[in-house]
């Protein structure tokens, strides 16, 4: 009976090494290189790949193996001290778990996640076989752990979409720096596509210019005057508005009104319009591919609430 307390102890340290250290691999390894190595016909790497786009059920089936594991090595601890100390079995249990705790930490925890951490994507990719096993073995509990998530998510009206954005910058970002230390990207790139990645879902209400706050002119006023407004305010476009309603009617650009050979505004250009709520990458795309080099910004009612440049919204990428 000692014997097979011994061994039940080992497979649930061993347990709870694999799952803990997979549960790290898991959010550290490269979801390219997965997609690759599943491409290529690996069907273990189809297997992992399938857990990462459900990453709910992976933690489900990484969760149940540690309780199964954490389970084993409690139940071994019990059968071992009754066997060894028949008559005080309540006090040397409680001897054999304090002196246990420190081994199972080190041991079933820290060193299989920093092993998994240094090489998420190998150390995966070797133990793919088993945990797809236990993923198949587990999935009557796992995937009611799963079903019940996706019910509350429902209930609370929450979404997991946030976290898999989370996870997906994590590994573009990842593969910014092996690319950057590949030699691949240079830093000038690099530092481009954080800044993208920082910004591309805030909303362009967060970079306009509130309608108070704008420097405007007149549809009416001479061109020398609107230079001179400009050269003050140190702005290369200056929004129009109407001279009546008061409304914007457009755009000029101080270069194309240094080169316009007449005294009156012109030529004024219409204003491209973007919803307050639309991404800072949308809008940047927009008026980088019509060509402008400022926005309307309106509200859900349409009613304007500011001006966006094109300048200001490629500030933050570099």
């Amino acid at each position: 009976m000692i014997w097979t307390a011994l061994g039940m102890g080992i497979l649930g340290l061993f347990l709870s090494a694999f799952f803990s250290g997979s549960e790290t691999g898991f959010y550290r390894a490269t979801r390219l290189r997965l997609v690759l190595d599943a491409m290529g016909g690996d069907r273990i790497a189809r297997g992992l790949l399938f857990l990462t786009n459900h990453p709910a059920l992976f933690v489900a089936t990484a969760l149940v193996g540690n309780s199964m594991a954490n389970y084993l090595i409690s139940l071994a601890t019990v059968i071992a001290m009754g066997q060894v100390f028949p008559r005080v079995p309540e006090a040397a249990e409680i001897i054999a778990s304090i002196v246990l705790a420190p081994i199972v930490l080190v041991y079933g925890e820290l060193l299989p996640k920093n092993l998994f951490l240094q090489a998420p994507n190998r150390l995966l990719r070797r133990g793919g076989s088993l945990f797809l096993f236990f993923a198949v073995l587990f999935f009557p509990l796992a995937g009611l752990l799963w079903l019940l998530g996706r019910l509350l998510a429902r209930l609370t009206r929450t979404s997991h979409e946030p976290i898999r954005l989370v996870l997906a910058q994590r590994e573009l970002r990842r593969i910014l720096a092996e690319g950057h230390e590949a030699g691949i990207l240079h830093p000038a790139q690099q530092s481009l596509a954080h800044g993208i990645l920082a910004v591309a879902r805030k909303p362009v209400r967060q970079f306009l210019t509130p309608s108070s706050q704008m420097v405007q002119v007149h549809a009416d006023m001479s061109k020398q005057a609107v230079l001179r407004l400009a050269e003050r305010n140190h702005t290369a476009v200056i929004p129009v508005t109407d001279i009546v309603s008061g409304q914007l009617v457009g755009y000029v650009r101080i270069l194309d009104l240094r080169l316009h050979e007449g005294n009156d505004l012109a030529p004024i250009r219409p204003l491209p319009e973007v919803r307050d709520d639309s991404s800072h990458l949308a809008a940047l795309m927009r008026l980088e591919s019509s060509g402008d080099s400022l926005a309307r910004v309106i509200d859900a009612r349409g009613e304007t609430v500011g001006i966006v440049t094109l300048e200001r919204l490629r500030e933050p990428l570099f």
